[in-house]
């Protein structure tokens, strides 16, 4: 059975602050075999290079036989994620 990490996400991600959320993410994630849930019940505002970084680190996840769930996305956010496409791969209960 996999760890189970979850990283609360902060009200905003944008360009100003995705990379340091996105090397957050990947010192939590370690080597990508645990099952992380990043908790949206804070988050307001995702932009492209929040994105980026979610995927980034699915990616990692899918490679290290782990996973990545999304939880509390607001419908503002899911929206962002139907729009973009990435709904399509991501795990958002």
């Amino acid at each position: 059975m996999s760890e189970k990490v979850v990283y609360k996400l902060r009200e905003r991600v944008d360009a100003n602050n995705a990379q340091e959320v996105q090397k957050e993410l990947e010192e939590v994630t370690g080597d990508g075999s645990i099952d992380l849930v990043i908790d949206f019940a804070d988050n307001k505002y995702v932009s492209s290079a929040g994105l980026r970084a979610v995927l980034f680190i699915q990616k990692k996840m899918k490679k290290g036989g782990g996973s990545e769930t999304l939880i509390n996305v607001s419908n503002a956010v899911k929206e962002i994620f139907d729009v973009t496409g990435y709904s399509r791969f991501l795990v958002i209960e």
